[in-house]
């Protein structure tokens, strides 16, 4: 019973990393009905942005993290002023081949300014563990889940507490009543780009001193991310959340119980549940079904 729980404890940290870059992606999705397949590589690229303060120009990490972050919600609204609102009433496939665009740019610009090498990223939380009994906590897991935990919770005091946050929320659920409240649709898009681009910035920095800087870093961890996303509900921003801690835990104890999937089949099985979870449940477990007529 003590191995299961170990698991369970080992799987939140990777848990919260999927949890806040699904939250990145159901945001988008809400506010404009496509995925952004660039959520990873922007978070790479933020997090290389962190990595060059650190290393580079001697900043401590939690003021280079905070930069960071600004860095990556300005990034975000450029990209949907200057790329995505362009293009915004073409067709869906027209804005998925833009995000799809933007990752081999951003790819190409990682490889291009800071090489292919793989490098080491500094944590800020100790590389030691706690004993619960017969348990060991590791203290990076606990402050991965803790930084993660406190980004979610002031997203949802921003969006129930701020005139903004509750204009962004209107402007995804109707953006043409919206409008005609006065409210600027577009900018407000712009601000969600934004707040999915921090949250990615996070899940980035947070994975990199585990997963190590390089430009394809968080291809993989996209994949999760989208698993997730779907598991909880492409619409649901707490599903996101739930769905992310869900995946990391679910699959910590299938590679540790199921011989034949161990560490390097977890990747086909987050494939495996996005598969399953779209054909029996589409809109995931905590989604709402949406009712079309025909």
């Amino acid at each position: 019973m003590s191995d299961f729980f170990q698991q369970v404890v080992a799987g939140l940290g990777d848990g919260a990393i999927y949890a806040a870059l699904a939250l990145a992606l159901v945001l988008i999705h809400r506010a404009t009905g496509v995925i952004n397949f660039a959520q990873g590589e922007m978070a790479m690229f933020t997090t290389y942005i962190a990595w060059t303060l650190i290393t580079n120009h001697g900043w401590s990490y939690w003021p280079a993290f905070v930069v960071t972050l600004v860095f990556a919600f300005v990034l975000g609204v450029g990209i949907q002023r200057v790329v995505i609102a362009p293009v915004a009433n073409a067709s869906v496939l027209t804005v998925v081949i833009m995000t799809i665009g933007l990752v081999l740019t951003f790819n190409g610009l990682a490889g291009l300014i800071w090489s292919a090498e793989i490098r080491a990223f500094p944590s800020p939380f100790p590389n030691e563990t706690w004993q619960l009994g017969a348990v060991s906590i590791s203290q990076e897991n606990v402050g991965t889940f803790g930084v993660v935990l406190v980004m979610v919770a002031l997203l949802w005091a921003f969006f129930q507490f701020t005139k903004t946050g509750l204009a962004l929320r209107a402007s995804a659920l109707n953006p043409s009543a919206s409008r005609l409240v006065g409210v600027r649709v577009g900018w407000m898009l712009a601000i969600g780009w934004g707040l999915a681009a921090m949250l990615g910035a996070v899940a980035g920095i947070l994975a990199a001193p585990t997963t190590f800087l390089d430009p394809n870093m968080m291809q993989a961890t996209l994949i999760y991310a989208f698993a997730a996303a779907v598991l909880g509900g492409i619409d649901s921003p707490f599903g996101a959340v739930a769905g992310g801690v869900l995946l990391g835990v679910g699959l910590n104890l299938i590679g540790s119980y199921v011989d034949f999937v161990g560490a390097d089949l977890k990747l086909p099985v987050a494939l495996l549940i996005i598969f399953v979870v779209l054909l029996v449940r589409p809109a995931g477990l905590f989604g709402k079904p949406v009712l079309r007529r025909v």
